[in-house]
């Protein structure tokens, strides 16, 4: 009955280079979501970062006519859950939310940041605490904690976007000195393929180095592989986390890029992929290793590339809030793996109470023994 409704605060949009993409998969898990389970409130945040709710809140962030919807807010007060809502009088309650479901891709919203916020206020919510968020949104200390795990990573290098600024010249020779081409330059702090360039020679070195610059004041420079296969497993799970089959991405583009996972149809989802059982077992149980080695939780999905001559498995990256587009392949994972898109839902918001009450059981006050 409507009383027992699970009230879910799904939140997206954001101050990130991965609004649009946000979006998208709010749309999905929308859509989605039981309403004889759940009573939804929309949360869109702005690219300046107001929060406003209302009627049609994601279809208006679609239409970019948000002029209507009403700023809200949540304090950051232990034990208060509720979304307050700004009128004359001020800030009202609007809404007592359950659980929050996080829908924010990149910075803001993947990255910690509102994960230390809903510690703070003590709600549910889908998805990696603290640590994980931070640690998996930065590429670098990333491949840094794998390989204190002995997890296979290709080699790296990180630069500040002042170094790149103030003197360039001295960034590109450090890299060639060490990095064959060709080289992948990124934000350290971003994901969609935003901000990515693939570098054969200096030139195209040079205006990655400046392109990733624009995105984050930390940019990682890695080791690229010729024409690699691109390998990706979905992760679930608290503290016993499971993997679903591997799939394998065939870019329509020289990698995958933004516009090769969002806006065209010409990449290519192999699901499963098509590799030996040895292969699969082995890409699965790194996956969940890498899972547990950054403190993961909910879900996440995990990237490779296997070195088509060597045959080799190198870690990428960790996706900690994953895309839920129609085309994103985590629920296509999941679904060929036998758990359909809302079941995973269901499963997700479970996830997070079962983490929350786990929490729940640390004490924060010294206690003599008797």
């Amino acid at each position: 009955m409507m009383t027992n409704q699970i009230t879910v605060g799904v939140f997206f949009g954001g101050r990130s280079g991965e609004h649009e993409v946000s979006l998208l998969s709010a749309h999905s898990i929308i859509s989605n979501l039981n309403p004889a389970k759940y009573r939804l409130i929309e949360v869109g945040i702005t690219k300046d970062g107001k929060w406003l709710s209302g009627e049609g809140v994601l279809e208006s962030f679609q239409k970019g006519k948000t002029a209507h919807l009403q700023p809200v807010a949540m304090f950051p007060q232990a034990g208060d859950h509720n979304l307050y809502r700004l009128n004359d009088s001020g800030y009202q309650p609007y809404a007592h939310l359950d659980v929050v479901f996080p829908v924010l891709h990149g910075t803001f919203g993947e990255d910690g940041t509102l994960q230390g916020f809903l510690e703070l206020i003590g709600i549910a919510y889908v998805g990696a605490g603290v640590l994980a968020s931070a640690v998996g949104m930065d590429k670098a200390l990333f491949k840094t904690v794998l390989r204190s795990f002995d997890l296979p990573v290709l080699d790296y290098q990180l630069f500040t976007r002042r170094q790149v600024e103030e003197n360039l010249a001295q960034v590109i020779q450090t890299i060639e000195s060490t990095l064959p081409y060709p080289i992948f330059v990124k934000p350290a702090n971003l994901g969609s393929s935003v901000g990515i360039t693939k570098c054969r020679n200096r030139s195209d070195l040079g205006e990655g180095l400046n392109e990733a610059a624009r995105y984050d004041r930390r940019i990682i420079v890695e080791q690229g592989l010729e024409k690699p296969r691109e390998i990706e497993v979905s992760v679930l799970g608290n503290d016993q986390p499971v993997a679903s089959l591997p799939g394998e991405v065939v870019p329509g583009e020289d990698f995958y890029t933004y516009s090769a996972k969002y806006l065209s149809d010409n990449s290519e989802l192999l699901i499963p992929a098509p590799l030996s059982d040895g292969q699969t077992q082995e890409i699965q149980r790194i996956a969940v290793q890498t899972y547990k080695a950054i403190d993961c939780a909910g879900m996440a999905r995990v990237d490779f590339l296997l070195d088509r001559q060597t045959e080799r498995i190198y870690v990428s990256e960790v996706n900690t809030i994953p895309g839920f587009t129609r085309i994103s392949m985590y629920p296509k994972l999941w679904e060929a793996s036998g758990l359909p898109y809302g079941e995973l839902l269901d499963r997700l918001i479970e996830l997070a109470f079962e983490r929350k009450a786990d929490r729940d059981r640390t004490e924060f006050g010294f206690r003599r023994k008797e």
